[in-house]
Parts: C-alpha cells; sequence; structure tokens
C-alpha cells in the first residue's frame, strides 16, 4: 500500500510539474523601432529622443496590422498568450486622463516614456519587434524579416531570427511574411521559452531604488528596534527575491540601488507579480515601523520607494 501511495504521490508531482514548465510567456508584438522610424511614425519627446508612433502607425498602415495579425495568429497556434498592441493603445489612451507621470506631493517624478506607459498597460512578458522588407523580383515577391524577442522589465534582446523568404507570385503581405517566417519561427519560440523557464525558476529581472525625501529628518542609517534601515531593508529583499539574488550596487545614508534583482514570476496563490506589488510588500513593511513611504515605477522592471512621506 505504501508503495502504491508513493507512487501515486510521484506522478501527482510529475504532473505538477509538467503544468508549470508548460507556462508560456505572455507576448506583445510591435513594429521595431527601425521600422516606425524609417516609415516616419515616430514623435520626438522633450529629451530630444525618437519614440515610435504606433497609434498613428496602426491607424495609416494596413499592412503592419496584417504583419501583426499573422505574427499573432502564428504564435496563438504554438500556444503563447497574447497581448493585443491596438488594444493595448486603447486602454492607454483611456487612462490618460488619469495622468501617467507618478508624482510626488514635493513635485518630485518620475518620467516615463511612452513605451513604458504602454507596458505597464499591456503587462506582456516578451515584447516581440517585428522588422520587414517586401522584395521584388521581376513578378515575383519576397520578404527579408527580423523578429526580436525582448525582457519587457529588461529590454534585453533574449531571442532573434531573421531571414528571407522564397521569391513567390503571391502577392499579399501576410502569405509573404508566413512563407519567410516559418522556417525560423520555432527556434525563435525555443529561445523564448527558455528564457521564461529560467524566469519561472530563478525569477524575473528587476530594480529597486530606495531614496528618502528631503526634510523627513531621519535617514537609511536610523535605527528601528535595534536595527539600521539599511539592515532591515537588506533582510527583507533576503526573504523576498528567488533565492536571495540582487546586487546592491551602491549605498548612502540616503540611498540604496538594487540591480539584477530577481522576483517571483507569481505569488503563493498564483497570481502574477509585478515589479510595483512586489516593492508594495516592503511599503508595508516599513509601515509597521512608522515610516510612509512612496512607490514610484517606471516601465514594469523599475520601482521607486522614496521614504518619509507620500
Amino acid at each position: 500500500m505504501k508503495h502504491i501511495l508513493l507512487s501515486f504521490l510521484t506522478l501527482f508531482y510529475c504532473i505538477l510539474s509538467f503544468g508549470q514548465a508548460a507556462k508560456k510567456p505572455t507576448i506583445m508584438v510591435v513594429p521595431s523601432d527601425n521600422w516606425c522610424i524609417s516609415n516616419n511614425y515616430y514623435t520626438t519627446e522633450a529629451d530630444g529622443k525618437k519614440y515610435s508612433d504606433y497609434e498613428t502607425a496602426i491607424q495609416n498602415n494596413s499592412d503592419l496590422l496584417m504583419a501583426i495579425s499573422k505574427i499573432n495568429e502564428l504564435m496563438a497556434e504554438r500556444g503563447f498568450p497574447l497581448k493585443n498592441l491596438e488594444s493595448a493603445l486603447k486602454t492607454l489612451k483611456n487612462e490618460a486622463s488619469e495622468g501617467a507621470m507618478l508624482t510626488s506631493k514635493d513635485g518630485s517624478e518620475v518620467a516615463e516614456t511612452p513605451i513604458d506607459k504602454l507596458k505597464k498597460v499591456a503587462k506582456a512578458d516578451i515584447i516581440m519587434q517585428l522588422t520587414w522588407k517586401v522584395n521584388q523580383t521581376g513578378p515575383k515577391k519576397s520578404i527579408t524579416f527580423n523578429l526580436q524577442g525582448l525582457d519587457s522589465y529588461t529590454d534585453k534582446q533574449i531571442a532573434g531570427a531573421s531571414g528571407t523568404g522564397a521569391a513567390s507570385f503571391a502577392s499579399e503581405l501576410p502569405v509573404l511574411l508566413e512563407e519567410a517566417v516559418l522556417a525560423h519561427l520555432d527556434q525563435f519560440n525555443s529561445q523564448l521559452q527558455m528564457y521564461f523557464d529560467d524566469m519561472f525558476n530563478n525569477g524575473r529581472e528587476a530594480s529597486l531604488r530606495i531614496k528618502v525625501f528631503d526634510g523627513w529628518g531621519e535617514d537609511l542609517e536610523t535605527e528601528y528596534n535595534g536595527e539600521e534601515l539599511t539592515e532591515i531593508i537588506e533582510d527583507w529583499m533576503v526573504e523576498h527575491t528567488v533565492n536571495g539574488r540582487y546586487n546592491l550596487s551602491d549605498a548612502t545614508e540616503n540611498m540604496m540601488v538594487f540591480e539584477e534583482v530577481r522576483i517571483p514570476l507569481f505569488d503563493e496563490k498564483g497570481n502574477p507579480i509585478d515589479t510595483r506589488k512586489w516593492a508594495r510588500e516592503l511599503q508595508k513593511l516599513l509601515k509597521t515601523l512608522g515610516v510612509e513611504s512612496k512607490v514610484m515605477t517606471k516601465g514594469l522592471g523599475q520601482a521607486q520607494l522614496v521614504l518619509g512621506g507620500k
């Protein structure tokens, strides 16, 4: 009987492990910055940098909608959950009236680019940037494409594929794109899945910056219950990162900078965790010590906790 029970438990564990391993990253397909700028779909922000204007591109370029729809279709066939760019842009526009900047009461703020704001709305794990060019040789056409898979939290490229499809008499963009991409897509998806599996096991990479409001009257060396605030925060980091993985790259009495922080993808209930939700747990701990703080985020992967006010 014990052997039967042990075999059943082993089988159950294997099924559970397989189910976890089968989780796939959520993706959102967007035109690449290169494609947007080359086709004059961009805005120039106050910092002087050019940023892709996805909304104008979608409204004015039917080829873009067809290209994104085809890649979405191919990825959905392979079981990847999708976030639709057009829907995310509509949500972002609806939320614009509420204010996209997070501003503290003393006027300080965390500036966000248009792409940062879109990522926060879409909450996709991976951004797939697509670039393509139609080639014509006589009556035949082909497509040269480039796909880049970017971690939406860090902007690091974690997968890539490029190539040129065989020349064809077909003229429809989706057909040409599918013919070009299919030979490379499974390898590309394998790279995405390997990266996501690593995140599932070792946590998602994020960063956290601790600062203090001017005029607070305290700093990070102030003691609470016999411990300096820096020690309390570091103890919390050890307990709330995957395998205690983080890098304290800078620390003073008024600032702590944590990089390469590995936060879990899901909480104990299986709900997704983003950097804001994760940082709020530290905010709750500090409040029990009588320390008020404000959480501000930039995109999905950067959080800032400012102590001494809200």
